[in-house]
């Protein structure tokens, strides 16, 4: 099939008697051509006074987004002078798009600091963002408070469906990873434990190491960074979404508050079940200590049992239990407070999600560190 040849893209300058400059296009100005640079408007731009720029487009065969971008950067090279650009000399359409273009500034600066900014500035920066984080993270666990207040009064407004449902994913559909975790850290606690009191022929306490390291402490902590991992970066990304499409803003003009319909339900769910699958994680690790002890040390079943029991009492169970309601409401005002911070891009969705997730690891081992020194203070 024979086509014709492509018209090169070329410009002309004429002056007009009015002091406006007239620029005229011909030819196909699309990217697979050779379009002229900015130079060479600037070598046929006349030395005089001018008022106003105008365009001629009458000659032009085609036009792609190549011809857009010479359009922009020949405006930006005359946004700070007080030249008029009349647009509308040019193609059907290309003014509009320039509109667009030029509604929303492009983003120079997406971290919040300039790389000009010296150490102070940034040492700076950075402790007022954490003191307003503070303050937001403050905020927002009053606002959580409120709404637990308002349910106990019976004003909170969240579907009952909606928390059954919760339950179900923060609960059954967390005991396969729950499971193996926990099994795991039993048989390697066990096993490190194992070595040294073979050293001093007191392997049998191999079960009272396991038994209070997990029941006591490790058994909620290994739950609470599962969860964290797994539900509290579940519920930043659904909220987080739900800010994108402005589900939540939707929520607010309709009169329903967001905390009482989207974060009560999954802070109740995790106060419910976290203590559940705190002892099933219980459960587990001392399985995991019962196979180390029995397969390697020759301990049986029954001097194990014994053994385990005798260790754990309730005062250690009813710790761990503590630790675990504690780090259902962290983990889920952790998720909840990132998804409702998100931005409104897809990046900022995953953004979220990452804050979620350290967010939650932190807050477990700050509350870790705080409730064993409570417990040594008070001597339990």
């Amino acid at each position: 099939m024979k086509t014709g040849l492509v018209q090169p893209a070329e410009l002309a300058i004429d002056q007009l008697s009015d002091g406006t400059v007239r620029i005229r296009f011909s030819g196909a100005w699309r990217n697979d051509n050779q379009i002229p640079s900015q130079d060479e408007v600037d070598s046929q731009m006349p030395a005089g006074r001018m008022a106003k720029i105008g365009f001629d487009s009458s000659a032009m065969t085609g036009w792609d987004s190549g011809f857009l971008v010479f359009l922009i950067d020949l405006k930006q090279r005359f946004s700070g002078s007080q030249i008029e650009i009349d647009l509308s000399g040019l193609p059907d359409g290309v003014s509009s798009i320039l509109a667009i273009a030029s509604a929303v500034p492009e983003r120079t600066d997406t971290s919040g600091e300039s790389p000009h900014d010296s150490f102070l500035v940034r040492v700076g920066k950075d402790t007022a963002a954490f003191f307003q984080t503070v303050m937001e993270m403050l905020a927002f666990i009053g606002a959580a408070v409120l709404a637990l207040a308002r349910m106990v009064a019976g004003k909170a407004r969240f579907r009952k469906v909606d928390f059954v449902q919760l339950l179900r994913e923060c609960g059954a559909d967390a005991l396969p990873i729950v499971s193996m975790i926990s099994l795991l850290v039993g048989l390697i606690l066990a096993f490190v434990g194992a070595i040294q009191l073979q050293m001093f022929g007191a392997q049998i306490y191999v079960a009272n190491l396991v038994g209070v390291a997990m029941v006591r402490v490790l058994g909620a902590v290994m739950t609470g960074i599962i969860i964290t991992g797994r539900t509290g970066a579940s519920f930043a990304a659904q909220l987080g979404t739900m800010q994108v499409n402005e589900e939540l803003d939707a929520l607010e003009t309709l009169g329903i508050s967001p905390m009482d319909f989207l974060v009560l339900p999954r802070m109740l769910a995790l106060m419910v079940m976290m203590p559940l699958l705190c002892l099933y994680a219980d459960l587990m690790g001392v399985l995991g200590g019962l196979i180390v002890g029995v397969s390697m040390l020759d301990i049986s079943l029954v001097e194990y049992y014994v053994q385990t029991k005798g260790a754990i009492g309730l005062t250690n169970l009813w710790i761990g239990l503590f630790h675990s309601v504690v780090f259902g409401v962290l983990v889920a005002l952790s998720g909840c407070l990132r998804g409702i911070q998100c931005g409104r891009s897809a990046s900022a969705v995953g953004e979220a999600t990452t804050s979620a997730v350290v967010t939650g690891i932190v807050s477990i081992v700050v509350a870790t560190a705080l409730i064993t020194v409570i417990c040594n203070i008070i001597g339990i």
